[in-house]
């Protein structure tokens, strides 16, 4: 790799970091309601980050060690063209071993008990992806789920 392509990879990581601290500071309503109760399953083990940066994508939440993303969906993500985004945004974070759990703000809001279930269910039953001392990884990976209330895209 040339020197000059290393800093613009440079350059794009540093967007990336900026632009998603930018977003940490503008969550939405649902989101930060979430994100409040994804911090309190740190005691159980399950380590979120939020608005991290994934292959030109910005995840709202992920587990990396259970290699779990948690998608807040407003109104928008009812159109066709959303939707069709979301798929592809999906297959690509599949195709990396991620499985994606879709929730509507609405149900966020009015039903957050219901959204922490089916999160602590999914994480139990998610193989961890750090391996224990004297191990193997998982070979199976986790696959695409989405939550009752989102539409089939």
């Amino acid at each position: 790799m040339k020197l000059e392509q290393i800093k613009n990879n440079i350059g794009d990581v540093r967007r990336e970091i900026t632009r998603a601290r930018r977003m940490r500071s503008d969550l939405s309503e649902p989101e930060v309601i979430l994100w409040s109760r994804l911090k309190l399953l740190r005691a159980r083990g399950f380590h979120f980050r939020r608005q991290a940066p994934f292959r030109g994508y910005f995840l709202d939440f992920v587990c990396n060690t259970r290699r779990i993303v948690i998608e807040v969906d407003g109104a928008q993500h009812g159109v066709d063209t959303q939707a069709e985004h979301d798929a592809v945004r999906d297959a690509v974070l599949q195709k990396h071993g991620f499985r994606t759990l879709r929730f509507w703000a609405s149900d966020v809001r009015q039903d957050a008990d219901w959204v922490m279930d089916q999160i602590i269910a999914t994480l139990e039953a998610a193989p961890s992806t750090r391996p224990s001392a004297g191990t193997e990884p998982e070979a199976d990976l986790p696959t695409l789920t989405a939550s009752r209330s989102v539409p089939p895209h």
